[in-house]
């Protein structure tokens, strides 16, 4: 087993704990050696001190050089173990007020060693300290019991709590591991879904509508009557009209696997301008404002306010007789801003015409809208009016847009 990556020096509240714990230690120690016998040995009557501090304040040391602090603490352990045994009095005293037959910060120093070096390592030291600490060769009620408190159960309980945290870090990056790929699977369950309705509506939708457009176009050619030739004209323009914007839904929901490269200019039936000018034929006041350069926006963007204003003055012709209309539209780099408020109804509306629709023409803008990554609003306007407004993107991710627009992929 690999050992574990600490840093370098400890964090500030490890560093308190090791000083602190260092520090009461220390004190522990000068109360022994103040209430209790000293060393007799030649090394005078503190060397058994001087022995204890040294290892309490390796404490200190204990996360910037953890194997020489356990190296130290097997000698030290070891050498008490050779002045008891061949040198009383020497390193112990020969008759010791604490039970305990190694350092005595030995418990802190394994629990401590655990966190820093690899299991391996502390379990040798942890089996050569208790058999120092227990002494099998002569047993004793007074010893025994005490080393193994002092050696085998620190390490044990360091050791649950270690592999507890790993445990508890292990769930923890599995369940977001499995949340990851919910998302994902979820995902992706999305994108199949958005996939196959493009397919359905490529190839139902826009084979039934390309067959009324080739019929339209084959009436207009045939027929002698000038007002069936103009009707089937009109049925051709709409039909064709359905199918570009069609093909550019189609396009979004395979985010961008529909080819056909297309450009909207003024001159395309794409352009809001037709759809002032027909406003105003059928008598409803309609005024146009454009502010800025259209070419600043994606083809893809450009069809969604063109479908917002069809749908705004739609709207308006259905619900708002008699008023008047300001189309708005301003260009820039960060995209397009459009709006169309609408003064109150002179009228009543018609009941029929109102009744038409399916009630779903806002809500249907609101979600082409955000599928293009833009913001919608609509609500009433002060003086009892209407308005219809979109903040829009310069440039939608699609293939679509990505070809017809030359700063796309610099975006």
């Amino acid at each position: 087993m690999t050992s574990t990556r600490r840093p370098v020096w400890p964090s500030r509240a490890d560093a308190f704990w090791l000083f602190l714990l260092a520090a009461v230690f220390t004190g522990l120690n000068v109360l022994y050696h103040v209430l209790g016998d000293r060393t007799t040995g030649a090394l005078g009557p503190a060397a058994g001190l001087l022995l204890q501090v040294a290892c309490d304040l390796s404490l200190v040391l204990l996360f910037r050089f953890p194997a020489l602090v356990a190296g130290f603490l097997a000698a030290a352990a070891l050498a008490m173990l050779g002045s008891d045994l061949f040198a009383p009095g020497l390193l112990v005293p020969v008759h010791p007020i604490a039970l305990t037959t190694v350092p005595t910060v030995t418990p802190v120093l394994l629990a401590q060693l655990v966190r820093v070096l690899d299991r391996r390592t502390v379990l040798w030291l942890a089996g050569i300290l208790a058999v120092v600490a227990m002494r099998p060769w002569a047993p004793s009620w007074s010893v025994t019991p005490f080393g193994l408190l002092n050696t085998a159960l620190p390490v044990a309980i360091s050791l649950y709590v270690e592999a507890r945290k790993q445990l508890l870090q292990s769930l923890r990056d599995r369940a977001e591991r499995a949340e990851r790929e919910q998302h994902l699977l979820a995902g992706q369950a999305r994108a199949e879904e958005r996939r196959r309705l493009a397919g359905e509506m490529h190839d139902v939708v826009t084979h039934r509508l390309s067959l009324m457009v080739l019929h339209a176009g084959a009436l207009g050619v045939t027929s002698a009557d000038p007002a069936v030739r103009t009707a089937a004209e009109d049925i051709r323009r709409e039909g064709a009209l359905a199918l570009d914007e069609l093909r550019d839904l189609v396009g979004v929901l395979r985010n961008g696997a529909e080819p056909g490269p297309r450009t909207l200019s003024p001159a395309e039936p794409g352009d809001p301008a037709r759809l002032v000018e027909e406003s105003r034929s059928v008598g409803v006041p309609t005024e146009l404002a454009v502010d800025g350069d259209p070419s600043q926006v994606s083809p893809t963007v450009a069809r969604t306010a063109y479908r917002l204003v069809q749908e705004a003055l739609t709207n308006v012709r259905k619900h708002a007789p008699g008023g008047s209309v300001t189309v708005s539209l301003r260009y820039h780099r960060g995209g397009l801003d459009v709006s169309v408020d609408s003064t109150a109804a002179a009228r009543p509306p018609d009941p029929a015409l109102a009744g038409s629709g399916s009630g779903a023409g806002l809500a249907g803008l609101r979600q082409r809208v955000e599928l293009v990554g833009g913001r919608f609003s609509a609500g009433p306007a002060p003086g009892g009016g209407f308005r219809v407004g979109a903040i829009l993107p310069p440039y939608v991710p699609t293939a679509e847009g990505t070809r017809c627009d030359p700063g796309a992929r610099g975006r």
